[in-house]
């Protein structure tokens, strides 16, 4: 099949608001969760460990600790069953693989330095 085809058709599946964040971001994911007729919302909170993918295949992974288990789950960026990306706190981070964050425990599994912009800066003067 022709790339441009699968694009064309691709486009139409897109998120109409595109999500935004980044890897080292703090974030809420709720996601509806479909329990025989009922339909809720769930929220999954943790780090953004990673990013990958491109278009429709896009997805993002988030770590979080979970009574002492560290616990991972893999979104899809423009599926359906994502309602929104809370983002809680930026990240500053170095790498687009926080990988490392696996053998961490406690706090310093789930501590990434907090980014720091010009208005954090001036509030504090």
């Amino acid at each position: 099949m022709n790339q441009a085809l699968l694009d064309k058709i691709e486009s139409e599946q897109y998120r109409k608001n595109p999500i935004t964040f980044a890897v080292g971001d703090s974030v809420k994911v709720h996601t509806k969760v479909v329990e025989g007729d009922k339909e809720r919302i769930q929220i999954f909170s943790g780090v953004v460990i990673g990013r990958r993918g491109h278009g429709m295949n896009s997805t993002f992974t988030v770590r979080r600790i979970s009574y002492g288990e560290g616990v991972e789950r893999i979104f899809p960026v423009h599926s359906p069953r994502v309602e929104k990306v809370e983002v809680e706190r930026k990240g500053a981070v170095r790498r687009a693989k926080l990988t490392y964050l696996r053998k961490r425990l406690g706090k310093g599994a789930t501590l990434v330095k907090e980014k720091e912009g010009r208005n954090t800066e001036a509030a504090a003067k």
